[in-house]
């Protein structure tokens, strides 16, 4: 019996490689792969060499090339899709990271269907947890099926909400969409850009490293060939997140950082007043052993991260522990530190740039209004910062989930649509069908369709109001749903509309 061949985009990227490098060992042996990279310098010093290696076939092409997408599809019987144009460069490329996300999403699904393998090929898509944005304290813990809610002018996050629309409702027997959480490693060592100051200091999240969602990928593949994966894995949604050990709030992270290099008062090295106090992704899963419970991948903490912090700066980190161990020394290490940190925040999406230029609709988005941000301490230490981190604050669903799967019912279904504010259009449908669409109409009279799937698991809803703008503040007053995710952390004349600059509509 001829070996599965699994087809992955996104080789050169960090979780790609980290994926292919943990796959090496099964290639040839349980399941063949396919890889379709850019032909570029970099990408041709990964993989040239892999080339004629029996188990490995690489092609040099472009995502969105449908005849290098169905020539792949056609050739395989499943495809890792974790390529992505991803933030801080899709913050500066709005339409060009929803081509990419979306439009190769959309290319391969079609390639799918076109193939005639609707019904045997399974598809593995990447997601983000930006899809479900600011969950700042007190509701920092989630799950799959919370409200989706990209925050202000994350255009990566509006790129690959989309896409997951179209994988949920693709018609594919195998999908799923796995929820990649901010992933620990060298890459997130290097950065060095404005993004860095969105990220508030108690914003938290669920990490994962980059080998480990590199071993999640191998085992998903080498389990689904010996067929040791569970055929409940597919058609659902999941967070993929370390666990405990991976959880940390940005002001320890900090602490753990610096304090490696002798930095013990962060205040010589945080810029409070260019620190964004809202509209950053993050959370706490409360539902992250899933995705754990099928693939077995966990082995790292927080620690790989400083430890691969610590590798990228270098001689310099000794050089501070000795800095920082002169009298004002920490001051001084602090002020090396910043000064490497100007440019970006003075760039077209720097923090100061935006104060300095008086950018309200940014100022309103990133810490609530001029006043919130005059009102906050130069000092960080001066912060009332928060502590309550274990206690969980729920979100309801708006349906019995104690319920299985195959007794959901009409009703359960009509609850859920007018807790969202809107209205079930559709007169019935088959008892236990999440996958068949029904007609809804959202608060805003908008009527679209979609599938309990969709709306339940996936948290998603009207796609015209996703498409058109930011409106929080005016959905709040009309979706008790998505109240939840808004409320807690706003005013209730916070009704500022963002408009977005591109849709999934614009992607020829």
């Amino acid at each position: 019996m001829a070996r599965p061949v699994v087809f992955m985009t996104g080789a050169g990227g960090g979780m790609g490689y980290a994926s292919f490098q943990k796959m090496l060992p099964d290639l040839g042996r349980l399941y063949d792969l396919l890889i379709l990279v850019r032909d570029s310098d970099k990408n041709r010093k990964l993989f040239e060499r892999w080339i004629g290696t029996p188990g490995i076939r690489v092609r040099f092409g472009d995502l969105l090339n449908k005849e290098d997408v169905t020539a792949c599809v056609e050739a395989s019987d499943m495809c890792l899709h974790i390529a992505a144009f991803v933030s801080p460069a899709a913050d500066y490329y709005p339409k060009k990271a929803m081509e990419n996300n979306y439009g190769s999403t959309r290319n391969l699904i079609d390639a799918i269907h076109a193939c005639g393998k609707t019904e045997t090929y399974k598809f593995v898509y990447i997601g983000t947890v930006a899809e479900t944005g600011d969950r700042m304290p007190p509701i920092h813990w989630g799950r799959v099926g919370d409200p989706i809610k990209p925050s202000m002018f994350d255009y990566y996050a509006v790129s690959k909400i989309a896409a997951e629309r179209y994988v949920i409702e693709s018609g594919l027997k195998y999908w799923v969409s796995l929820r990649q959480t901010g992933i620990i490693g060298e890459a997130m060592a290097k950065i060095r850009d404005a993004i860095q100051f969105h990220n508030c200091l108690d914003n938290v999240l669920e990490y994962v490293s980059d080998r480990d969602s590199g071993t999640a990928m191998r085992n998903l593949c080498a389990f689904d060939a010996g067929n040791t994966l569970d055929a409940t894995f597919w058609g659902h949604i999941y967070n993929i997140g370390g666990g405990e050990s991976c959880r940390i709030d940005t002001y320890e992270m900090y602490r753990r950082m610096y304090g490696e290099i002798g930095i013990q008062d962060l205040d010589c090295v945080i810029d409070n007043k260019y620190t964004a106090t809202r509209n950053f992704h993050g959370q706490y899963y409360l539902d992250s052993d899933k995705l754990e419970n099928y693939l077995h991948f966990r082995s790292d903490s927080i620690q790989y991260f400083v430890d691969a912090y610590l590798k990228e700066l270098g001689p310099a980190a000794s050089f501070g522990k000795k800095l920082c161990a002169l009298p004002g020394g920490e001051k001084m290490m602090g002020g090396i530190i910043k000064s490497t940190f100007k440019d970006a925040l003075n760039s077209e999406h720097g923090t100061k740039h935006w104060l300095d230029s008086n950018m309200e609709d940014h100022i309103d988005a990133y810490w609530g209004s001029r006043k919130a941000w005059e009102a906050l301490p130069e000092k960080a230490s001066e912060m009332e910062h928060f502590t309550d981190w274990e206690t969980v604050v729920p979100i309801d669903h708006g349906y019995d989930e104690t319920k299985p799967e195959e007794e959901l019912t009409y009703e359960d279904m009509e609850k859920a649509v007018e807790f969202r504010g809107g209205a079930l259009l559709s007169t019935s449908m088959v008892k236990g069908d999440w996958k068949t669409r029904l007609s809804c109409r959202c608060a805003f009279g908008h009527t679209f369709d979609a599938s309990p799937r969709l709306i339940l698991e996936g948290g998603h809803w009207c796609p015209e109001c996703e498409r058109k703008s930011w409106n929080y503040g005016q959905r709040a007053k009309v979706d008790p749903f998505f109240a939840q995710v808004w409320n807690p952390l706003h005013e209730s004349d916070e009704l500022r509309e963002y408009p977005k600059e591109v849709s999934e509509l614009d992607v020829d």
